[in-house]
């Protein structure tokens, strides 16, 4: 038998998590695992992905039945996908060290069906393995099927992304310019530092959405009427895309992917959209999607990505935001998602 230490949720919070005090959202714990079963395999956490999607998933004031997955019940351990190495084998289809990325919550041991790993083998080029988590992974895949299938980008467009700096956002960006051709790229991020490494990706221009000319440095980036965006891919929701409203072509799209403007907040304090007549009056397709409704294509997507690699269109090798640390630092590594402080994918490197 293994034992196991596992952070669980033992109080689902309404705004920003706690970490500690009498409502602290997760507890350490020790626990002990079940013996291994056929077709199942044992295996030892060595990188976790941190999402804003998370925070969905333990929120009290969303059902169930509005999710695309199970929502993490209290007394259960966080969820997660992870980069993990297999420590015993119940299964014909992986062997002792073999590496696969699984569901293994918040848990340094985990025992995962076999059907549910995805092998991890070694990329070439000397990338690192942790790229299966976050360009290669399911961040990857979600810029390239949001920005193809839901904005339907094309060379002539302009193309706008928020959260620009983050594990999806930056893959937009590269995605739009260096592999559609779009005719021109604008990201939005936090800081001067955070847009000159966008720009570094391939963005003709990035914005700091925390300075105090942003609406009139939007205003003159998409001057109108043929200056307007026909693309606008959304992270984060609230005042942002409010104001992304005022400037979309007529017949545009924007792709719904995030809203991490309001995951800590309460519905009452959530920002209200104001502008949203002009969804009418420009006739713009606003379509909200998750990347699993594009699961039988992921190996299409994939194959992009490694033809875009081998021709130097994508530079992953920037796109990680790694930090190192004891499984008892998990939960403040997590947050760190909604202090701005990563650039690219955050992962959570067990030592």
């Amino acid at each position: 038998m293994v034992k196991t230490r596992q952070w669980i949720l033992v109080k689902k919070p309404t705004d920003m998590p706690k970490l500690d005090g009498p409502d602290a959202t997760f507890k350490l714990i020790e626990t002990d695992l079940p013996d291994l079963k056929d077709d199942e395999l044992l295996v030892k956490t060595a990188y976790m992905s941190n999402d804003p999607a998370q925070r969905g998933w333990i929120s009290p004031s969303i059902k169930a039945d509005r999710l695309y997955v199970p929502p993490v019940q209290e007394g259960a351990p966080m969820n997660t996908r992870a980069l993990a190495e297999v420590v015993e084998s119940k299964s014909s289809s992986y062997k002792k060290g073999d590496w696969v990325v699984a569901g293994t919550g918040w848990s340094e041991y985990a025992i995962i069906p076999a059907k549910q790993a995805q092998p991890a083998p070694d990329l070439p080029g000397g990338l690192s393995r942790t790229h299966y988590l976050g360009a290669l992974g399911m961040t990857g895949l979600t810029a390239y099927f949001g920005l193809t299938e839901i904005g339907k980008a094309k060379k002539d467009d302009i193309v706008v992304v928020s959260g620009a700096a983050g594990a999806t956002g930056n893959m937009v960006v590269q995605i739009a310019k260096n592999i559609i051709g779009c005719k021109k790229v604008i990201g939005i991020a936090g800081s001067d530092e955070k847009c000159k490494w966008v720009e570094s990706l391939g963005a003709d221009l990035c914005l700091n959405y925390k300075s105090s000319s942003f609406a009139d440095d939007l205003a003159k980036a998409l001057p109108g009427p043929d200056g307007y965006a026909n693309v606008y891919f959304d992270n984060v929701g609230g005042e942002i895309l409010d104001l992304m409203f005022t400037r979309m072509a007529r017949f545009s799209h924007i792709v719904a992917c995030g809203s991490i403007s309001s995951y800590n907040s309460t519905p009452e304090r959530t920002t209200g959209l104001k502008n949203w007549f002009e969804i009418i009056t420009m006739r713009v397709e606003c379509r909200g999607f998750i990347v699993i409704d594009f699961m039988s294509r992921f190996q299409e997507a994939i194959g992009v990505f490694k033809k875009a690699l081998g021709e130097g269109k994508l530079k992953i090798g920037e796109s990680e935001h790694i930090v190192k640390g004891g499984f008892e630092d998990v939960p403040k590594t997590w947050m760190q998602l909604f202090e701005g402080s990563n650039t690219g994918k955050l992962i959570t490197a067990l030592q």
